[in-house]
């Protein structure tokens, strides 16, 4: 039918020679056997640093997942309820009040932990066209500032300064991507009484053989840390970005341990983690986490009313709960994988998804700002699944 490492040689070729990358590396795993991997281009172009397998990449959003994991390992523990009020673990959320056009209202009932794990809490990320986004904006502007005065400004502090924001609505009436995956993390230090990024090393890290992975990139391994790149729409150029995100910051006396978007990773350490989740809580023979719980993972929990702001185009078709995507309809998704694909992806382009019903696992990493879920992605999906036929 096709040359399946061919084609995606290709696609992978393309997105360094045509300038949209200046790194990519991607990797396909099917039946717990590498199908396809490569690189190309640079970890750091100025640098003149190859991308390779070991490269340490910025997961971003990618963090999501685990974060999930980590909280329903302590779910399955007895260590706390999914339909526990944030206020139990953190007292600063009781009294929260949702912004509206006519003034503050208060919320007509408590924001839950699974509120967070759907992203249903009406928690925002900085924004600039509503109120509670141009508050969190400046709150988060304030935190970094403190940070950078040489203050020590940790996971908790973050979610107590997040829980003064006004809610964008109330509480369970519908999806907005904001700060909860952070809020979890916060609440996963105090149930655990231990770091978050401690708890992840020894509840996940060390079992899944993730050396790699970390909150923090140490300094023997900063020349393996890819460079993150802006497009310059102006010249049509990508140029190293060193701003700061959403206040990010890799040195290993790093306070704030980002759940939803902190995490630094290789791809096959990431590889790991997916492998568990596809194995439905299993690696290597060890039991991470039970067998339905992750089922429980990954199934759609949003209503027909809470995905109506469900709308991004790379998530068309696809249903949500426990900070990833599931896919619920091919036809609106325009994609050929089995129903029940699930995922994630970050702000800097990396994405994964697994199809359990195939037993596959796709991986792309890439460090463009902005990049979301590309059209690359799309054509990689559809040829890997297509190339299964041929197995």
């Amino acid at each position: 039918m096709f040359d399946f490492k061919e084609t995606m040689d290709n696609l992978l070729q393309k997105e360094v020679d045509e300038g949209r990358v200046n790194g990519v590396s991607a990797l396909v795993l099917h039946k717990g056997r590498e199908i396809y991997y490569h690189e190309y281009g640079y970890a750091d172009k100025e640098k003149g640093v190859p991308m390779k397998r070991d490269t340490i990449i910025r997961l971003y959003s990618m963090s999501k997942p685990i974060t999930a994991v980590a909280v329903m390992i302590l779910a399955e523990r007895g260590e706390l309820d999914l339909r526990d009020p944030i206020s139990k673990y953190i007292k600063e959320f009781k009294y929260q009040k949702v912004w509206t056009k006519e003034g503050l209202l208060p919320s007509n009932r408590e924001n839950t932990i699974w509120d967070l794990l759907n992203m249903t809490s009406g928690i925002p990320y900085p924004d600039p066209t509503h109120e509670p986004g141009i508050m969190m904006g400046n709150v988060l502007k304030e935190l970094i500032e403190r940070r950078e005065h040489g203050e020590w400004v940790d996971t908790l502090d973050y979610a107590k300064a997040i829980a003064t924001v006004p809610l964008c609505f109330q509480p369970g009436e519908r999806w907005m991507y904001g700060f909860s995956a952070d809020i979890l993390g916060a609440i996963v230090e105090v149930v655990s009484r231990m770091k978050f990024g401690e708890f992840l090393r020894k509840e996940l890290f060390e079992p899944l053989e993730m050396k790699d992975t970390e909150f923090f990139v140490p300094n023997g391994k900063k020349h393996r840390f890819a460079q993150n790149y802006r497009f310059d729409e102006n010249e049509c150029v990508l140029r190293p970005f060193s701003g700061s995100h959403l206040g990010e910051y890799f040195d290993e006396d790093v306070a704030f341990e980002s759940g939803g978007a902190g995490l630094t990773s290789t791809i096959d350490d990431y590889s790991h983690f997916a492998t568990m989740l596809l194995h439905k809580g299993v690696y290597k023979g060890k039991q991470i986490i039970g067998k339905k719980t992750v089922e429980f993972m990954t199934q759609n929990r949003l209503t027909k009313e809470q995905r109506i702001t469900y709308i991004w185009d790379s998530v068309k078709g696809y249903g949500y709960g426990c900070l990833m995507r599931v896919l619920l309809d091919q036809g609106e998704a325009a994609t050929n994988p089995p129903l029940g694909e699930f995922g994630w992806d970050g702000w800097t382009g990396n994405y994964v998804t697994i199809a359990p019903n195939d037993e596959l696992i796709i991986l792309y990493f890439i460090q463009r700002c902005d990049a979301g879920m590309t059209s690359t992605v799309r054509k990689i999906r559809m040829a890997t699944y297509a190339a299964l036929e041929e197995e």
